[in-house]
């Protein structure tokens, strides 16, 4: 029978850490279910990229880390914020699978308490590994391509990531709503 593990993250970028991860995990599966947590949210400063960009980064950096040969599904996973049912909602959402793979405390307890296996996979230079840190690097216009995949670093330039993430660490909407508001003239 297949062994099917899961995967979940928001990758906000996907990032080196990530593709290290899934390397560790696909060493130990057949499959993997990779759920891209917080599906519904984009355009802002802690999710800046869409679903579907997030899936293309995945796509484009397995297939550049040799990943092609093994079988994975891409699974968004919009929030629901209810962490007491959110492994019995994620278990609604994706196909059958026997393990969780991941390096999140609070993801690790909820399915144990489900009953499924939980493997804690290595973290990998969680220090500058974080999508966070390549976010504050690309506001900051510091160095960041290298905690990326090539092909990730390729795609984020393409549809001008940097240029989306600056704009909205600028918190532009709130200057222009100011900007638009109707001019109140004191009565007298």
């Amino acid at each position: 029978m297949v062994r099917r593990g899961l995967f979940v993250g928001r990758f906000q970028p996907v990032h080196n850490g990530h593709i290290k991860a899934l390397e560790f995990v696909f060493s130990q599966v057949d499959e993997v279910i990779i759920g891209i947590g917080s599906a519904q949210a984009s355009h802002t400063l802690k999710n800046p990229f869409t679903t579907s960009e997030r899936m293309e980064m995945l796509i484009r950096a397995l297939d550049e880390a040799g990943l092609t040969g093994k079988r994975y599904y891409l699974i968004p996973l919009p929030d629901i914020n209810f962490n007491a049912i959110w492994a019995t909602y994620v278990v609604s959402m994706v196909p059958r699978f026997d393990v969780v793979f991941t390096g999140n405390s609070l993801v690790a307890q909820l399915f144990r308490e489900k009953g499924y296996e939980v493997i804690v996979q290595p973290m990998f230079r969680k220090d500058i590994l974080s999508a966070t840190e390549i976010r504050k690097r690309m506001v900051e216009g510091k160095p960041w391509e290298e905690l990326v995949p090539k092909s990730v670093a390729e795609f984020i330039r393409e549809i001008k990531g940097c240029e989306r993430i600056k704009m909205l660490a600028t918190n532009l909407e709130k200057n222009e709503k100011e900007l638009q508001a109707p001019i109140r003239i004191p009565e007298f």
